[in-house]
């Protein structure tokens, strides 16, 4: 007997076999074999402070600890919340078939985000959509995100794959993050803090980072560049390899340095160069009477800024107005306490060096 198809008309004859999931598109095998696969990786992010078990319905983190030495003691905890993805640098990715790096990324743009405010980062959650599910390419990715919570000082609480072959073609995927952190009410760092004469202290960037890879697809694709090369300009890496650079997590040292200066409130801005550079971040940490003043001379942008300028023949204040030029977050300090704090991160493994001021104006950026 005929039956009724899905579409409302006359249906052929069902197959021996039923449709399944798999033959939809979805792999729920492989699912389940990533899941063994990270279950390492992620329990290396862990520690006394992560509760239940692997594979729940969802990740549980307790704020405070009982043990004496573990306390946190907070009085008035804020809790500290952001999300960010990786933007159109994981197509770069994906054409060259790595994945691991894009990890790291999308936990630096989170981490980095939170601790502006003073917030120790807690705990890390991803989200992945991708294809086609291959358990080798998946981990790697997954095992790139618990590298980046290492590096921060952060628990990979959980996360999603969704494997989705109907909404991404071939070879596709897309990573985003979603982090929560802790600061203590009365450390909570913002605008009001900032004074006239205060300094502004900048941390080196690994390179691009993860912002303007719109701009830097369009070059390399009408300068006609290679990234499998390795250009005079750019020293012994090639393109690809420069520009997949991972974004520089700052977490651990920034949160040493907040504790260090913490009874001081010497700190009174701070900022993550982003999208928009220097003057479209920089700004966020600005009260409206004031204006900070970066001196462009005072560093020296990695070669690849200047690479991507002359290919590309983008204006100066364009890349600025783009990309973090080789500083990818900005501390506002007292004068007083800059010299210590710069020590203070060199020995955390940074390269800080003073790059403006602050003066009266009218909460903008001015570079000079």
């Amino acid at each position: 007997m005929l039956g009724i198809g899905c579409n409302g008309g006359m249906s052929a004859s069902p197959a021996t076999k039923g449709l399944t999931y798999r033959d939809a598109g979805v792999n729920i095998d492989a699912g389940d074999e990533v899941v063994d696969l990270i279950q390492p990786v992620l329990k290396r992010t862990h520690s006394s402070r992560v509760l239940g078990r692997h594979g729940a319905f969802a990740g549980m983190f307790q704020l405070d600890f009982s043990k004496k030495s573990m306390r946190r003691n907070y009085k008035r905890p804020v809790l500290v919340a952001c999300t960010d993805g990786v933007g159109t640098k994981v197509l770069m990715a994906a054409e060259r078939r790595v994945y691991d790096s894009v990890g790291i990324d999308c936990v630096a743009m989170n981490v980095n985000d939170l601790i502006v405010q003073g917030a120790e980062p807690l705990f890390f959650l991803d989200y992945l959509g991708l294809s086609k599910l291959q358990p080798a390419e998946t981990s790697a990715m997954i095992t790139g995100v618990a590298r980046g919570c290492e590096i921060a000082g952060c628990a990979l609480l959980g996360g999603e794959c969704a494997e989705m072959p109907d909404i991404y073609k071939p070879g596709d995927f897309d990573i985003a993050g979603f982090c929560v952190g802790v600061v203590e009410y009365d450390n909570i760092i913002d605008a009001t803090r900032v004074k006239k004469n205060d300094v502004i202290i900048g941390l080196e960037s690994s390179g691009v980072h993860s912002n303007g890879y719109t701009l830097v697809r369009r070059i390399v694709r009408d300068a006609g560049l290679d990234l499998n090369a390795k250009y005079a300009d750019l020293g012994e890496r090639t393109l690809c390899e420069i520009l997949l650079e991972p974004t520089r997590i700052y977490a651990k040292s920034i949160v040493k340095l907040v504790e260090s200066f913490r009874k001081k409130k010497s700190i009174s801005g701070m900022a993550h160069i982003t999208g928009g550079g220097l003057p479209g971040n920089v700004c966020r940490a600005l009260p409206k009477n004031l204006d900070a003043v970066i001196e462009k001379a005072s560093w020296t942008p990695p070669a690849i800024f200047p690479f991507l300028q002359q290919c590309g023949g983008v204006e100066e204040a364009e890349m600025f107005r783009v990309f973090n030029m080789g500083i990818g977050y900005t501390i506002i300090a007292r004068p007083k306490y800059a010299q210590s704090m710069m020590k203070k991160l060199k020995r955390s493994g940074e390269n800080p060096s003073i790059i403006g001021f602050v003066e009266k104006g009218s909460g903008e950026v001015r570079m000079k």
